[in-house]
Parts: structure tokens; C-alpha cells; sequence
């Protein structure tokens, strides 16, 4: 009989012990699902931000870019996932980097025919004040100085233009080896 007793006991023991044991796993899973769907959030909403960053600027893309790779490393599964939702690689597709680098031209083009046309207005409106007299040295030294200013916009802002693209185009470079 007590060899009964402790046979029972010991089975009841061991399916304690195995009922505990399966519950605790369920809960470390659950605990890591949970962390997973945080770390999901998390690098949803750093990163959803510096998307729409992009879209406005595509220079923030030279900032965010090289930010979202080294996330991409650590993060690797998180980012799988992410890329599956969004059905493209998050948060810059390949495309994103060419789209960007478009937009970055064509918003110098923009500018580029805004800076003529202003600086066209103000020499003409020199140019009419001159028309009126003679030409003093001041006209002409105002006229003189609105030149100067249109080209040292145009240099600054053309410096600016070209190692913005130059640095897009490392990266496009950095999406076509990766693919």
C-alpha cells in the first residue's frame, strides 16, 4: 500500500511538474511574441517619421538611410516581418532611393528656374530705372551687384544640389549591389 501511495504520488508529482513546465513555456512564448510585436511597433514608429521625411526632403534620406541598414542588422527579424507587411523592403523600398533622387533633381530644376526668373525681375527693374536717365555709376553698380548675387545664390545652391545627388547616387549604387 505505501508503495502505492508513492507511486500515485510520484505520478501526480510528474504531471504536476510537466503541466507547470508547459505553462511556463507558454508563457516565455508569449512573452516573446510580445517583445517581438514591441520591437515591431517600436521600429514602426521610429521609422514611419523619417518615410514621410523623405517624401518631403529627399536629403533626410542621406540621414535615415544608413540608420535604417544598421537597425536592419540588429533588427533582422522584425525588419522580415515589416517587409512582408508593407510588401516591400521597410522603410525605403529600392525604388524609394531612385524616387528620391528624382525628386531631388526636380526640385533643382524648379528652383533653378525660380532663381532666373527673380533675378531677370530685379536687373529688368534696374534696367527701366536706368532707361529713364543716364546712366549713373550707382545704377550700374547696383545692376553689377544683383549679378553678383544671382551667381553666388546659384554657386552656393548648385554646391549644395551636387553632393546631395552625388550622395543619392551612392546610395542607388549600394541598392543595385544589394539586389
Amino acid at each position: 500500500m505505501t508503495v502505492l501511495v508513492i507511486l500515485i504520488s510520484a505520478v501526480l508529482v510528474a504531471v504536476a511538474a510537466a503541466w507547470g513546465a508547459k505553462a511556463v513555456a507558454g508563457e516565455i512564448r508569449a512573452a516573446r511574441r510580445d517583445a517581438s510585436r514591441a520591437r515591431l511597433l517600436a521600429l514602426v514608429t521610429v521609422f514611419a517619421p523619417a518615410a514621410a521625411a523623405v517624401e518631403s526632403d529627399p536629403r533626410a534620406l542621406l540621414t535615415w538611410y544608413p540608420l535604417a541598414r544598421a537597425a536592419r542588422k540588429l533588427f533582422a527579424e522584425e525588419f522580415a516581418a515589416l517587409d512582408r507587411a508593407a510588401g516591400a523592403e521597410f522603410p525605403f523600398p529600392a525604388r524609394g532611393v531612385q524616387d528620391a533622387h528624382a525628386r531631388w533633381t526636380a526640385d533643382w530644376l524648379a528652383w533653378e528656374q525660380a532663381h532666373d526668373a527673380e533675378y531677370k525681375l530685379k536687373a529688368a527693374a534696374i534696367e527701366e530705372e536706368i532707361k529713364g536717365s543716364e546712366a549713373d555709376a550707382l545704377s550700374r553698380a547696383r545692376l553689377d551687384a544683383v549679378e553678383r548675387e544671382k551667381l553666388e545664390r546659384y554657386q552656393r545652391r548648385y554646391e549644395e544640389y551636387i553632393r546631395v545627388a552625388k550622395a543619392l547616387q551612392q546610395l542607388e549604387a549600394v541598392e543595385v549591389r544589394k539586389a
